[in-house]
């Protein structure tokens, strides 16, 4: 079915002019002449997008915005405005309009704005319907994707979470290997009991001996007094052991032990310790090739690969990026009050085809530093490290190179693509910043083969 756009604009020639320009691009379009217009067409009849203006006669734009969020607050709203300003803007986003633009449109960029709002109001509807089905016995809400590797993945979780059985997740650093072995002790019977967590690669071999099976007083020099175990913390829970293939042979044998029969013996001490726990294990590497090379017990391997758990790196699940950049950017904009309403297409661009080495990780970690980093209210290329930029070689630099020899038709080319990408690809306010027409700007660009 065709996507519903409701235009909602006191100036009829303007109302039709859209209504020609979206019916072209394959919309349904309808039209009301003011705000309350708007809230009764609303009231009667689905929408998918709503293009309305600011100043309208009867009810305003902001006021209808308010009003039609109360009735349907999943319709993105987009805000145009011939007044923009920083208040305007900053009051229609916290009303939760979707974005703003500013009269006269520029048509291309109403296009792509509409078509990005679209899908993104899309991707919603199928996140929300994936939960729907699993909301009953699983909250995944922590686990972002909806690519096909993600989904098997939770089908995965999904049948074994509810049994006893002992589980291998394996994948590359950063993939959130935690994440899962949160959702499948969440999403068992154990849990009303603790989870505990262990890193292997993080302690020493005598301290993570300790750790796992506890101490008596005196076992050790520094042994004070006595202390439980992991293992005895997580009775009845689930333990986790992340990166199990940096544990020390010795240990190895005494975690075999408890897989096979459920007991051992704390440090120091003679009396026999059972323990009904699940295990949960996790690591980086291929524990096959570290069997070959003698580094990992081969019957500790088939105890706890008993079911295994692949996690995908974010390289070969691309398309979730989209939903993870949206979800960090919330979560660190929010965090350091920081109004950043997304990213510029070319920076989304970039995002798509950088290969990831550090996963989702790497992913998160760089999305807090754009945050931080963002000078206007869009995430553009310059706020990304190096690494990122190079994917792009004609990506400009935070400075034009004034270096003698360069030509200034070249530096004229870097300036006028400088000043498109701060804002977002609108013509129109770039020709202003500039102090040249939308006319020259355009002939410019045609000079440089950009469209």
């Amino acid at each position: 079915m065709k996507p519903k756009i409701l235009i909602v604009d006191d100036d009829s020639a303007h109302r039709k002019m859209l209504e020609a320009v979206l019916s072209a691009e394959g919309y349904h379009i309808r039209h009301a002449e003011d705000g309350q217009a708007a809230i009764t067409a609303v009231e009667k009849r689905f929408y998918d997008l709503i293009l309305m203006d600011v100043r309208m006669t009867r009810v305003g734009g902001i006021e209808a915005l308010k009003r039609i969020k109360e009735i349907s607050p999943g319709i993105p709203v987009i805000i145009m405005t011939a007044y923009a300003s920083v208040s305007t803007s900053v009051e229609a986003l916290k009303s939760g309009a979707y974005d703003y633009l500013t009269k006269p449109l520029d048509i291309d960029e109403l296009k792509i704005l509409i078509n990005k709002a679209l899908r993104h109001k899309q991707l919603e509807k199928e996140n929300i319907y994936l939960r729907e089905q699993l909301k009953d016995r699983f909250d995944f809400s922590k686990i972002i994707g909806q690519s096909s590797a993600m989904r098997k993945l939770l089908e995965t979780i999904e049948i074994v979470a509810p049994t006893e059985a002992t589980v291998l997740i394996t994948g590359e650093s950063g993939t959130g290997k935690e994440l899962i072995a949160n959702a499948i002790h969440l999403n068992s019977p154990r849990r009303d009991k603790p989870l505990i967590k262990v890193n292997c690669a993080a302690l020493p071999e005598a301290l993570l001996e300790s750790e796992l099976f506890g101490h008596e007083k005196g076992a050790y020099t520094g042994a004070m007094k006595r202390r439980q175990g992991r293992f005895q913390l997580a009775h009845k829970g689930s333990i986790f052991l992340d990166e199990i293939a940096e544990m020390a042979p010795q240990t190895q044998v005494k975690i075999l032990r408890v897989l096979q029969e459920r007991e051992f013996e704390p440090l120091g001490s003679s009396n026999t310790v059972r323990v009904d726990t699940r295990v949960i294990t996790a690591t980086n590497k291929n524990l096959k090739e570290e069997i070959k090379e003698g580094r990992f017990r081969e019957d500790l391997y088939f105890r706890i690969n008993v079911v295994t758990v692949s996690v995908p790196p974010l390289r070969e699940r691309r398309e979730d990026i989209p939903l993870l950049t949206d979800f960090f950017l919330k979560q660190y904009a929010e965090k350091n009050r920081r109004l950043i309403k997304g990213f510029t297409p070319r920076a989304i661009d970039i995002l798509m085809r950088y290969d990831w080495p550090g996963n989702v990780r790497e992913l998160e970690n760089m999305i807090e530093r754009a945050v931080i980093m963002a000078r206007g209210d869009m995430i553009t290329p310059n706020e990304f490290p190096d690494t990122l930029r190079a994917l792009d070689p004609e990506l400009l630099k935070s400075e034009i190179d004034l270096t003698p020899g360069r030509s200034l038709k070249d530096v004229e080319k870097k300036m006028i693509l400088m000043t498109l990408e701060e804002t977002k690809g609108n013509r129109t306010h770039a020709a202003k910043i500039l102090g040249i027409s939308r006319r020259t700007l355009q002939l410019k660009l045609k000079e440089y083969g950009i469209n």
